[in-house]
């Protein structure tokens, strides 16, 4: 059969380091067409995909015809995009955040379902291997009953950037809570369901910033379980990336999942060391000195794109229900009231 011509819209960090060579490493999946107005990420997607067309707008893609439309392009432009897509007929996946507002994402999925267009939300870090990992010790119960889930997910970056994140505009869902803040909420969700309850601490911490740079977010699970939540700009020291307190044990790891690095550096899914953490990742379980280390499981970003190659040929469901992408958007926007309004917001 022939490859699915995928075409991908943008060529940042999201189109060139994460999109384009997952797709590319897919079978039965081709990267056709790159869509970019820069003249540099224009030439560096020529080198990197010399098969590709690279075209200037969104309508020479859909002109040139594809089966599968990415949107990693900056936060304002996803929902337009996708509703463009839909329009066309043509199946699409989204980056993170969907959409900056819940309305505006359920607005697409709405589309796509009248539309009878296939619909995903590009959650990659639901493979991520440290996340893969809390998941494999909550299956194995050996924490007891769990009641308290930490989660980290720091950077040191002190001096603003020249990007569009760093923008205070709501449209533009700036801010570490709407970037980083997308994967760690969506991981709670995924592990301890529905959130009743919504506190959060959200400030400006480096000079000249106007987006939340430095966050925290508590949420209480409808089950009982309280997640703690953290991503800032200015973590100098490494913490622990994910705790899990149970009435039987703890499990602590620290690490970052390596697959981002490992991309940016050039390897592929499949090739030996892929999505593999070192053995002093490793976390730990256990009671005061009676623990044991747990090895880290493989990350796998590649069975996102193999999953949406299986849908695309009817032959699966898609990897992420937008849906999901929906609930994390309401918990994000009862945060940003949370930290506004300094009060806990309730959740139905």
């Amino acid at each position: 059969m022939a490859n699915l011509r995928v075409g991908v819209l943008g060529y940042g960090t999201g189109g060139r380091v994460f999109h384009a060579p997952l797709v590319a490493a897919t079978p039965g999946l081709e990267v056709a067409v790159v869509v970019t107005g820069n003249p540099e990420r224009a030439e560096r997607a020529r080198a990197d995909h010399p098969g590709a067309e690279v075209v200037a707008d969104a309508e020479a893609m859909f002109a040139a015809g594809v089966d599968l439309a990415v949107v990693s392009t900056p936060n304002r432009t996803h929902v337009p995009l996708a509703l463009r897509a839909v329009e066309a007929g043509v199946p699409v996946v989204v980056d993170k955040p969907f959409a900056p507002t819940a309305e505006q994402a359920q607005r697409v999925i709405d589309a796509a379902a009248a539309a009878g267009v296939g619909l995903t939300v590009f959650q990659n870090r639901r493979w991520d291997s440290d996340f893969l990992t809390v998941r494999k010790v909550l299956d194995s119960g050996e924490l007891g009953s769990v009641f308290r889930f930490e989660s980290r997910y720091d950077r040191w970056v002190p001096a603003l950037r020249d990007s569009w994140r760093e923008l205070a505009d709501p449209a533009d869902a700036g801010g570490l809570l709407y970037d980083l803040g997308a994967h760690i909420v969506d991981q709670a969700l995924q592990l301890f369901g529905p959130v009743t309850e919504v506190y959060a601490e959200l400030d400006s911490r480096r000079p000249g910033s106007v987006v939340h740079d430095d966050v925290f977010v508590a949420l209480r699970h409808a089950n009982g379980v309280r997640s703690q939540l953290w991503t800032t700009a200015l973590a100098g020291t490494l913490n622990p990336r994910f705790r899990l307190l149970g009435d039987a044990g703890t499990f602590t790891k620290y690490g970052l999942d390596v697959q981002e690095p490992q991309i940016k550096a050039g390897m592929k899914p499949g090739e030996p060391g892929w999505g593999v953490e070192p053995e002093s990742d490793h976390g730990t379980l256990g009671v005061g000195a009676d623990t044991r280390r747990v090895p880290t499981e493989t990350g796998r970003y590649e069975r996102f794109y193999a999953e949406v190659a299986a849908a695309l040929r009817g032959e699966g469901p898609w990897p992420v229900d937008p849906a999901s992408a929906v609930d994390a958007l309401r918990v994000i926007e009862a945060a940003v009231t949370a930290g506004t309004e300094r009060r806990v917001v309730t959740l139905s």
